[in-house]
């Protein structure tokens, strides 16, 4: 599911594919929130940018996705600012 507006405003996807090529292209790392984290499982997701959060670990993109789909999210971003920029505004939403 992703639907398309103009590229300053938020888009919504579950496509890892396109979550991944989003991701890449700011040069995050998947990651989780530290303090949430619970018997060696993945808490609360995040992205994670240079220069890397204390309170985050980075993990890979198939524990990542793995718990992205089980919590039943979907991913809410911005490609551009309003003003051209490349945007690293994103957030996790429950579908």
């Amino acid at each position: 599911m992703t639907s398309k507006t103009q590229s300053s405003e938020a888009q919504q996807t579950t496509d890892h594919a396109a979550i991944r090529k989003w991701v890449d292209e700011r040069s995050g790392q998947p990651a989780t929130v530290k303090a949430t984290e619970e018997d060696g499982h993945a808490g609360i997701l995040r992205i994670d940018f240079d220069p890397p959060d204390e309170g985050l670990d980075r993990i890979g993109w198939g524990e990542f996705f793995e718990k992205f789909d089980q919590a039943d999210n979907a991913f809410l971003h911005q490609d551009r600012t309003s003003d051209g920029k490349l945007s690293c505004f994103h957030k996790f939403v429950r579908r």
